[in-house]
């Protein structure tokens, strides 16, 4: 996957901000030894990719490795809870999502705090998500869509890389504001999700645009909108979702 040449040094210019994870551990020229870069969500999904590209470019820049740990489950909540009881050194460090937030107000018993446990270190990028159908789902637009969702009440299946997830969220939103009955499959991460919907085993995926745009391009998916309030530098040709569903707006990865 290739990333527009802006986006990705505004990547590098956030990752640069890692400085601030220890001031002390910085005066000893840290990093000293590998750092690990845990990731909640299987690994080819949107937060695996992004984890990634920044920790080939930290390796590069700080002259230590940078170990992807993909910890998938939970929506994410297994690769938090494994950094917060991890020492708190700068070693090992998180890739979060706005999943993290949605996961506060999902989960009644979760064994840490995000708000006193976690400490954010910089912001990376924001993604917007993008309705895709299967090409089998026989529709072009998403009045065609929500069309034939209404004639197929709970046949239509809607996949997500687990329950809190932007996925998820953004699925939600749609069917509360157009009534539709979309039937939603919780996955261990984006990838796999996106694995059976390009199979046909779903039917729609309200997936982040990094981890499908690919497939949007070859034609192996069809776009149908982007959940943002304004059009998708990515995918420039690819109407908002608001056009349509007037007021929705889902928030970005």
């Amino acid at each position: 996957m290739k990333l527009p040449r802006r986006r990705f040094f505004h990547l590098a210019a956030g990752a640069a901000a890692l400085r601030a994870v220890s001031r002390v551990a910085w005066a000893q020229a840290y990093p000293t030894r590998p750092v690990r870069l845990v990731v909640g969500f299987a690994a080819g999904g949107s937060s695996d990719i992004m984890a990634r590209l920044i920790g080939q470019w930290l390796s590069e820049r700080l002259g230590q490795q940078f170990v992807i740990e993909n910890r998938p489950g939970a929506g994410g909540n297994i690769g938090t809870e494994a950094v917060v009881n991890a020492a708190p050194d700068g070693y090992t460090l998180l890739l979060l999502s706005r999943t993290n937030a949605s996961n506060v107000t999902l989960y009644e018993n979760l064994k840490f705090n995000f708000i006193r446990d976690i400490a954010p270190v910089a912001s990376l990028m924001s993604v917007p998500n993008v309705l895709d159908v299967h090409p089998s789902v026989p529709v072009t637009t998403v009045p065609e869509f929500i069309a034939y969702a209404n004639a197929n009440p709970g046949k239509v299946n809607m996949g997500s890389g687990g329950i809190g997830t932007s996925q998820h969220i953004a699925g939600e939103l749609f069917k509360f504001m157009t009534g539709v009955n979309l039937v939603h499959v919780s996955y261990r991460g984006g990838a796999p999700a996106m694995t059976d919907l390009l199979g046909g085993r779903l039917q729609v995926m309200f997936d982040i645009v990094t981890e499908s745009i690919e497939y949007i391009k070859t034609r192996q998916l069809r776009a149908l909108a982007v959940t943002t309030a304004k059009r998708s530098e990515l995918l420039p040709n690819i109407p908002i979702m608001s056009d349509f569903v007037p007021g929705y707006e889902a928030y970005q990865w």
